[in-house]
């Protein structure tokens, strides 16, 4: 072994083993999962910030004479009605959703291929690019909205990153103590959607990189002008990805059961599944943006997801070298494991839940609470300011998972599944209900306060619940397992970032978001059922 894999690669890992977990176990682990949590952290900043821009080129649409940049090549060449451009505008979140999702299908097996060392100074490189990307192109206020879907699409490396990164943890840490460790790194992880939405409406107010962030735009608010530099919204992550690239590259550790070579060949094979990955997302996106078949959006919506994933299972599948097949090939035997599926069921309702509202949220109170939406008033602003409230919701369930973790760790985590998804079921149709009134009000931000604290409450249950199902996970499943099945079931609760924008853009364009709610509160039902059934219940096939 060289000396480079002397010091990157373990030479032994036995977590389970007190004494090796007391002596110097505990000490490497913990250094591997706080720099994880940054780096997995500032993957969930870029992967989700295309809702808060989505916002802000709304804001500068209607508070200008104009349109910025050029949309009109997704309509034949015209332009949009004000409903229209709205639900286009999801599509940002959309794509960038979309692409993320599919990329946790690869990152779900790379790191016994890759290493765990490896998979995240590279994940954290990548990012650098739709970062700058983003600060460039939003400079230029003629600039074609494709450019802005390629840039989504390259964003979601950081929506991938989480199937890698807990996959990775996991293997750090001794089962008793798979709940919070994985809590922590998914939980503060996730906290990188919170802070974002905290930290963009700040950043843009000034001209923070001097010349380089060019010149601002300028739009109307209470009669007077206001002046902003969106594309600081891209170009604030650059510098810190790069700090953060350079510790994952000289602290974080490989383990030495996942035998993945000098580092020149492990990003080698990154790059190759990266690539696999990218097939997918492609071929989603280009089914999202084109019009095709004479289905209803709902079902298009779903095919469009499905077409994704098989198209990356399937170049994962045959166009994969065979050291590299091999290993995917052991780990590809979840598919034949019932509770895999059972499993990824229930956390597309935690995890998906999470990330598809805080891909949507900023935009959501803006097209409820930020513009009138009925009669002669349609169109009007109501001078409301979502800025100040929309990272709040994310941060209480990103804040909150660890306590999921811990908690399962106390009383079980279907115990805990159960009694969130009921509460999951009652704020969402309380959400709704509060939405319908909204809707039809020429006051509709009088209602703003009680949906923003059953949306917090909501949050806050996606959050709990993403601690304990991931906890029943490392339960149900041996050491081989666990990992795929982590990042398997995350890979597909990640369409919830995708999904839950597609469906509200449906419904702003219908003016009834509240049915979305209403939706997803009747799969919540189902879920409660499901977690009953096989974990919660007296007698549970799988008692967890």
């Amino acid at each position: 072994m060289s000396e480079e894999n002397e010091r990157i690669t373990l030479a032994r890992w036995e977590p389970d083993d007190e004494k090796f977990w007391e002596s110097e176990g505990k000490q490497i682990a913990q250094k591997n999962l706080w720099i994880s949590i940054p780096n997995l952290l500032l993957g969930f900043s870029v992967w989700i910030y295309w809702g808060m821009v989505a916002k802000y080129i709304q804001k500068l649409h209607f508070g200008t004479d104009g349109e910025l940049f050029d949309f009109t090549f997704m309509n034949n060449g015209q332009g949009y009605e004000d409903a229209a451009y709205r639900a286009l505008l999801f599509t940002l979140p959309a794509v960038a959703g979309l692409s993320g999702a599919t990329l946790r299908i690869p990152n779900s097996f790379m790191i016994a291929i890759c290493g765990g060392r490896n998979v995240k100074f590279m994940t954290t490189f990548l990012l650098i690019l739709p970062a700058l990307g983003a600060g460039i192109a939003l400079q230029n206020q003629s600039t074609p909205f494709y450019i802005f879907i390629i840039l989504a699409g390259l964003s979601g490396v950081g929506g991938g990153a989480f199937a890698s990164s807990m996959s990775n943890i996991s293997f750090f840490f001794p089962k008793k103590q798979q709940g919070l460790a994985l809590g922590l790194n998914a939980g503060l992880g996730n906290l990188g959607v919170s802070v974002m939405q905290f930290l963009i409406p700040w950043v843009i107010t000034f001209r923070m990189f001097g010349g380089l962030s060019g010149e601002p735009y300028e739009y109307m608010s209470g009669g007077s002008p206001v002046q902003i530099w969106i594309q600081n919204a891209g170009l604030v992550w650059v510098p810190i990805l790069s700090i953060f690239m350079v510790m994952a590259f000289l602290f974080m550790n490989n383990l030495p059961f996942h035998k993945v070579g000098s580092t020149a060949k492990a990003v080698s094979k990154y790059i190759w599944l990266t690539l696999l990955g990218f097939a997918g997302a492609v071929v989603g996106i280009v089914l999202l943006i084109i019009p095709w078949g004479g289905f209803p959006m709902l079902i298009k919506t779903f095919l469009v997801m499905l077409a994704a994933i098989l198209v990356t299972l399937a170049a994962m599948k045959y166009l994969t070298p065979g050291e590299i097949s091999e290993s995917l090939d052991d780990q590809f035997a979840i598919f034949k494991e019932k509770h895999n599926w059972v499993m990824t069921y229930l956390y597309v309702m935690t995890f998906g839940s999470f990330i598809g509202y805080a891909n949507a949220f900023p935009k959501l109170i803006d097209d409820v609470f930020g513009v009138y939406r009925v009669g002669e008033l349609a169109g009007e602003p109501t001078g409301m300011s979502s800025a100040a409230y929309i990272w709040i919701g994310a941060g209480v369930g990103a804040l909150i998972r660890p306590v999921g973790g811990w908690l399962s760790d106390k009383v079980g985590g279907a115990r805990v599944t159960h009694w969130d998804t009921i509460i999951m079921i009652g704020s969402t149709i309380a959400a709704g209900y509060i939405v319908s009134v909204a809707m039809v009000s020429p006051e509709p931000q009088q209602y703003f306060v009680p949906f923003l604290l059953t949306f917090i409450l909501l949050f806050a249950t996606t959050g709990i619940g993403n601690g304990s199902t991931f906890r029943m996970i490392g339960v149900i499943f041996d050491k081989d397992q666990r990992g795929p099945v982590l990042g398997w079931t995350s890979a597909i609760a990640a369409y919830g970032a995708y999904l839950i924008p597609k469906i509200f853009a449906t419904q702003i364009k219908a003016g009834t978001p509240q049915y979305a709610l209403y939706g997803f509160a009747g799969y919540y039902l189902t879920c409660l059922v499901v977690n009953w059934w096989f974990y919660a219940r007296k007698n549970a096939e799988v008692p967890c």
